[in-house]
């Protein structure tokens, strides 16, 4: 009986030195370790891709946002165009009531997709609509509206455009900001960025990016 006592007090022993030890190595000093290599290797990365303006944080280069101007008399988000407007986003489904149907939100807490079928009535109506808007607002035949413009990403947080989306802003941007287009539209090309490693994705224009670069010009020129 005393040698059973001792061997179950000898194992809880051990078990307890074990969870402490696997504690300490992998709760403590591991996580340390990580966290300290990725702030002085990739700080940027480990902090949030954070992007700056004029000293300030205004957003992360990972993350889409919106830029409106308010809501309509129905709630409905209003796009401010003085901005280069990010792709649709899904917002676990809530992109299909909006009016007009472009940017309904960009929550963290609602990342997602619409998951509608491809022959979902109503993903069907809110793309035609993405895209007679699109094509409307900017003055462009709808067979040249991009895909990226009237659908929304997989988690509703992209925050890229295609070169093509960019490009048909350009001009409504321009005007709304009393900028020359060919200014404007250098701005699209210093930001486009290629294929990762020259072959993976498609190329592609950080939004916020882009549009702190605009804000940067439109002060200089002002």
């Amino acid at each position: 009986m005393n040698n059973s006592v001792r061997n179950t007090a000898r194992l809880l022993t051990a078990g307890l030195r074990a969870l402490l030890v696997l504690t300490v190595v992998c709760g403590v000093i591991y996580p340390l370790v990580v966290t300290g290599v990725a702030q002085a290797a990739f700080p940027g990365t480990a902090n949030g891709s954070e992007l700056t303006s004029h000293g300030k944080v205004v957003g992360s280069s990972l993350l889409g946002q919106r830029y409106d101007k308010g809501k309509d008399k129905q709630g409905n988000p209003i796009p401010d165009l003085h901005w280069f407007q990010p792709r649709p986003s899904a917002g676990l489904g809530s992109n299909r009531t909006a009016k007009p149907p472009v940017n309904p939100q960009y929550d963290l807490q609602v990342s997602g997709a619409s998951n509608l079928g491809a022959g979902n009535t109503d993903l069907l109506k809110s793309v035609k609509d993405a895209k007679q808007w699109v094509a409307t607002t900017y003055g462009v035949p709808e067979s040249q509206v991009p895909a990226d413009a009237v659908t929304s990403s997989g988690s509703g947080l992209d925050p890229d455009i295609s070169p093509e989306y960019a490009q048909i802003q350009v001009n409504r941007v321009a005007k709304e900001n009393n900028l020359p287009a060919d200014k404007v539209e250098q701005l699209v090309k210093d930001h486009t960025q290629g294929r990762q490693l020259g072959f993976m994705g498609d190329p592609r224009v950080n939004v916020l990016e882009l549009n702190v670069a605009l804000r940067d010009l439109v002060q200089k020129q002002g």
